[in-house]
């Protein structure tokens, strides 16, 4: 399908699964301000527009005003404090987000720095589906890897079985 130059497994992984469940051409909606994967969809077929950068959590104007037929998510509800909100206020019918999985053995990522950056949620698997699902989604299909990373120890180790990204596609109950 393609050659795998991206950065990381991430890109290859999520392209994949966002190509087989909503397949191109489709106008997006991608929550999140633009970034190198949305150029990357757009490279794929997609007509591709990214929120601003307002606060989700209080600002859900443009999922409620969008004409695209998909939403995505590409790591973004990790960083709401009440990723409920958004999720129930989104138009159109489809869905497709990743999040970062819960690691047992790792806490939750967050920057000193940058008040943006920083995980209010580490979701389980489950707990995302009964999200989605608490908020008028039906999950249609999953997908689960693993991120490994070339070092020595114990964590290291158990990141190349232990899985840390969960992607969902979902369309809208009746």
């Amino acid at each position: 399908m393609y050659e795998n130059t991206f950065p990381n497994k991430r890109y290859k992984e999520t392209l994949e699964f966002l190509t087989k469940v909503a397949p191109a051409p489709a106008k997006i909606l991608d929550l999140g301000i633009r970034n190198p994967f949305s150029e990357l969809m757009e490279i794929y077929g997609y007509q591709v527009t990214n929120t601003s950068g307002e606060d989700l959590d209080l600002d859900t104007e443009k999922v409620k005003n969008s004409t695209a037929e998909i939403v995505t998510a590409f790591e973004i509800f990790e960083h709401l404090i009440a990723p409920f909100n958004v999720l129930r206020d989104i138009k159109t019918d489809k869905l497709v987000a990743t999040v970062p999985l819960r690691l047992w053995f790792s806490r939750a990522y967050r920057s000193k720095t940058d008040k943006w950056d920083r995980h209010y949620h580490e979701f389980e698997d489950w707990q995302f589906d009964w999200l989605l699902e608490k908020a008028g989604w039906e999950i249609k299909e999953r997908h689960k890897w693993t991120n490994p990373v070339n070092k020595i120890g114990l964590r290291p180790l158990l990141r190349k079985f232990t899985p840390r990204y969960y992607a969902v596609y979902a369309e809208k109950k009746g």
